[in-house]
């Protein structure tokens, strides 16, 4: 559970540091595959962009421990909304 409300907090600030001016960006879809757990200690994401269109970002952000071992990868989608 805390894997995919990191990987969706990562996703949606760097969609709305993509966004221009008075847009707003929500999400659409998340889904994620936990490969192992993290217990305890410090975790790391990292977010990258998989496709920015117009309308629509989707972005992939990965989950490590801090032995640097993935634990989730995670696909989130979002909406570009125009005021």
């Amino acid at each position: 559970g805390a894997s995919v409300v990191l990987a969706e907090s990562l996703g949606s600030i760097a969609g709305y540091m993509c966004s221009e001016g008075e847009q707003k960006v929500v999400g659409l879809e998340i889904n994620a595959n936990h490969v192992r757990a993290a217990r305890s200690g410090v975790v790391k994401g990292i977010c990258k962009p998989i496709y920015l269109g117009r309308r629509q970002q989707v972005w992939n952000i990965e989950v490590f421990n801090e032995q640097g071992k993935l634990c989730c990868t995670s696909r989130l989608t979002t909406a570009v909304l125009f005021e």
